[in-house]
């Protein structure tokens, strides 16, 4: 009986398991980014300003809402997402530090095409968040999100870096978003992102389904450099070219350009743009800029934002004359504008709109080209050709023609009448494909058409 004592008395003494001391050392490095960021975090809380019901006089709150963001300097300018704050612009806006101290915010600015918005709370002497340079990020590298997601303020998680250069997740968004599977919710939106060394990588701004690994950051480069513009001058100044673009070695009229590798074609051209005063046209391939060679819309893009507002630009591009035939290597020479915001630019591309003259819409014979095609066109007083009924499952139903839109060109060849058309379309034959350039809402866009 003896033996047995002393047995579980050495066992009970032993330890259930041994940690390593590589573990040790990474519990502390979490504990203590938690320690250095978490500062800098702040919880906001808005109350949105909402329109008077008729015949009220004053004003009545909105919606509260609550997000995070994170001081960005010691004399309280704090950086945010757009969507976290953009009731409170003419609301009231709540900053609620760690030590519990509540502020009223001020609203500086927003940019909305990164959701990146600026407040300030008047306050002295704040623990700073220190940013990292988000280019140097590489995917696999841990990643720590603080924020108030469900209203649990000052939450911690982790995870890693699972993508850079995510793009096309908003409408109308130029950045190149951080990609993460650390766990955020509906209230991390405008909190970091952060790396081992606890500096902000990025800010916390969407999530693709609710806690399923899925969450995107404004890279920290960008966010920081938008912000200080903010604080500078409440507007953010960007370069503009005017066009959209597809890289060409994804877009279905590859095929067009059987003599080019890589590039990005113009899909459009805005109105009055700098591109159009260079010359650019729908159809055409970029190849380089500046002399640096573009294969894909975002490579392009950043070249675009690297540039200065009135900068002399040199594109290298190539123009397909005509649908299977030659094609030649060109450069021209653009002045970048300044991009406008979204609602600016909405203002201007709806008063660019034509009008729509009443017109008399001819009756095609059923085998003649456009007919055969599934257009139905009218000719306008202005001396064009207008589409005003697309044929369900047609050729021009699946080169995404619409009615309203405009033809412009067949095949390079400008288009002023009926017959004008009718004629380029038997000419070229439409079973080789014709591009169609056309204008849409202002601006000039195309499309194949193949049977």
């Amino acid at each position: 009986m003896f033996r047995h004592i002393v047995l579980i008395g050495l066992l009970t003494s032993l330890p259930l398991f041994a940690v390593s001391p590589a573990a040790r050392e990474l519990d502390e490095s979490f504990a203590q980014v938690y320690e250095k960021v978490s500062p800098s975090v702040v919880v906001i809380d808005v109350r949105g300003q909402a329109r008077p019901a008729p015949g009220h006089n004053g004003s009545e709150e909105g919606p509260r809402g609550t997000g995070s963001g994170v001081i960005i300097s010691a004399d309280g300018y704090i950086v945010t997402n757009q969507h976290v704050v953009q009731s409170g612009e003419h609301g009231r806006i709540t900053v609620r530090l760690q030590d519990g101290r509540k502020f009223p915010a001020r609203y500086i600015g927003c940019d909305e095409r990164v959701d990146i918005a600026v407040v300030k709370i008047d306050a002295d002497g704040l623990p700073a968040c220190e940013f990292a340079d988000s280019d140097a990020i590489r995917v696999g590298q841990f990643a720590f999100a603080i924020g108030a997601p469900y209203d649990l303020p000052y939450t911690f998680t982790k995870g890693v870096v699972s993508a850079k250069g995510r793009t096309g997740l908003t409408e109308g968004a130029y950045q190149e978003f951080l990609q993460t599977d650390a766990a955020i919710n509906p209230g991390n939106s405008g909190g970091p992102l952060c790396n081992l060394d606890g500096q902000v990588i990025g800010i916390n701004t969407m999530i693709r389904g609710i806690n399923r690994g899925l969450g995107f950051a404004v890279p920290s480069n960008i966010a920081r450099d938008v912000a200080t513009q903010l604080i500078k001058s409440g507007r953010v100044v960007r370069p503009y070219f005017g066009l959209m673009l597809e890289t060409l070695a994804e877009s279905r009229y590859k095929a067009i350009f059987p003599t080019l590798e890589s590039g990005v074609l113009v899909t459009y051209v805005a109105e009055g743009s700098p591109a159009q005063q260079s010359g650019l046209r729908v159809g055409d391939v970029v190849l380089k800029v500046d002399g640096k060679k573009v294969t894909t819309t975002t490579e392009l893009q950043r070249e675009i934002l690297s540039k200065a507002v009135g900068q002399n630009v040199e594109i290298e591009l190539w123009r397909q004359e005509k649908v299977d035939g030659p094609g030649k290597a060109l450069t021209l020479k653009l002045v970048t504008g300044e991009q406008l915001n979204r609602t600016a630019a909405m203002q201007q591309r709806t008063q660019q709109r034509r009008p729509s003259p009443e017109t008399a819409v001819p009756v095609l014979p059923a085998d003649s080209p456009a007919a055969s095609l599934g257009l139905a066109l009218e000719e306008t007083p202005q001396g064009q050709v207008r589409i005003v009924g697309v044929g369900r499952g047609s050729p021009a139903a699946v080169a995404r023609l619409r009615a309203g839109d405009i033809i412009l060109e067949v095949a390079r060849q400008p288009v002023r009448t009926i017959a004008d058309l009718e004629i380029l379309l038997e000419q070229f034959g439409e079973d080789r494909g014709i591009m169609l350039t056309v204008e849409r809402d202002g601006e000039t866009t195309y499309g194949i058409l193949k049977k």
